[in-house]
């Protein structure tokens, strides 16, 4: 008997996309799986549809633009530049399984399915995906709601990444929503040994705006000389713009190094060099005020020291395995008081519990719903 033939949409950089690349391992247990994506086939994938990179997956032509303000959001479903060269590369194909990362990809997956079932990965609140923009506020955010309310509901399976989100997809478009985290695989890492009279930071994730990386840097700046800060960030897709302003920002202290990004797979033994993982995010979105991200983790598994800000999804596994200090309130000066609060034996007895939190914090939850989810949509 053949293998299921499973179609995988997803229009990030695969090569750097960790909850991509975990799923595409897992569907690969399932059957023979074409990705179709930006960036290089990755491991797992027995065909590959790669899209131009420079094409945008939403409708940002003149026309499109103009569409999406008159709300005439269903004759812009597929006339993004991505999408138009991925339909065109799927051709006639046809797949016993067609999944949609991020609700972008919704109107394309049900296009190629043919009667398939289509699993739909929302990862966060696709409506406020970046809706701290004012264009994308105005234009972008009333097409994504759009895009949910019409195909979740005929969606065969919808995923999200922590229960919050889960709730919101079935409260507002009426579909059952599943949790898949953004967790790693458990990595057999020890505790890195202190420096004395040192603390280390580490900050890892996508140089983009509205990350509050700056934040962050500013709050690093006005700590005293015990701490260092080291950047692991991925450029965005502006050439390297946004990274160098940050390196801007930073330049005059020492204490603050840009690295090169690293693979997913290489991020935890990178990082396990360090003392304590940081992220401050204030809540201008849901996406932000409900954050769950792979950095959360990425630090777990590197058996780092936590110091987060205080959204509700991150808060309640610290304060249920005691990993770290979560910040007063999301100020750049607050980030500055929770770290300077932490002294060499905090950050030993933290690491300790990011130690024996990180099997329970790792992706084998995640991979038993998913292989679940794939035994029903299989058959």
């Amino acid at each position: 008997m053949a293998a299921p033939r499973i179609l995988c949409i997803s229009f990030s950089d695969i090569e750097a996309d960790s909850r991509v690349l975990r799923q595409v391992r897992l569907l690969a247990e399932a059957g023979e799986v074409t990705t179709l994506c930006y960036g290089n086939r990755p491991p797992g994938a027995t065909h590959h549809l790669e899209v131009d990179s420079a094409l945008p997956s939403l409708p940002q032509t003149p026309a499109g633009v103009l569409k999406l303000a008159l709300r005439r959001f269903a004759a812009v479903e597929l006339s993004a530049p991505a999408l138009k060269q991925a339909r065109e590369l799927v051709g006639g194909r046809t797949f016993d399984l067609v999944v949609a990362n991020e609700a972008r990809a919704l109107p394309l997956a049900h296009a190629v399915a043919h009667g398939a079932p289509v699993w739909g990965d929302m990862h966060e609140w696709a409506p406020e995906e970046r809706a701290h923009v004012l264009p994308w506020r105005l234009l972008v955010k009333p097409y994504m709601y759009s895009i949910c309310a019409k195909y979740l509901p005929r969606t065969t399976a919808v995923t999200a990444v922590n229960a919050s989100i889960a709730a919101l997809y079935t409260e507002q478009f009426g579909c059952p929503t599943e949790v898949v985290r953004n967790a790693g695989p458990f990595r057999d890492l020890e505790p890195s040994p202190p420096v004395p009279g040192r603390i280390r930071l580490v900050h890892s994730g996508a140089a983009v705006p509205g990350r509050n990386l700056e934040g962050t840097i500013e709050a690093v700046k006005a700590l005293d000389d015990r701490f260092t800060l080291d950047l692991y960030l991925v450029k965005a897709r502006d050439g390297g713009r946004y990274w160098q302003q940050l390196k801007d920002l930073a330049a005059g202290d020492p204490r603050i190094t840009f690295h090169d990004a690293v693979t997913p797979e290489e991020l935890p033994a990178t990082l396990n060099r360090y003392d304590v993982g940081v992220f401050s995010l204030p809540p201008q979105t849901t996406n932000h005020r409900l954050m769950l991200p792979n950095k959360f983790f990425d630090f777990v598994q590197a058996r780092l020291a936590l110091v987060f800000s205080p959204s509700p999804e991150t808060a309640k596994l610290m304060q249920e395995h005691d990993l770290g200090v979560i910040t007063e309130d999301f100020s750049n000066a607050a980030l500055t008081r929770a770290v300077a609060s932490l002294t060499n034996a905090d950050v030993e007895r933290y690491k300790a519990n990011t130690h024996r939190a990180a099997r329970a914090l790792s992706s084998a939850e995640d991979e038993s719903v998913t292989r679940a989810l794939l035994a029903r949509l299989l058959g």
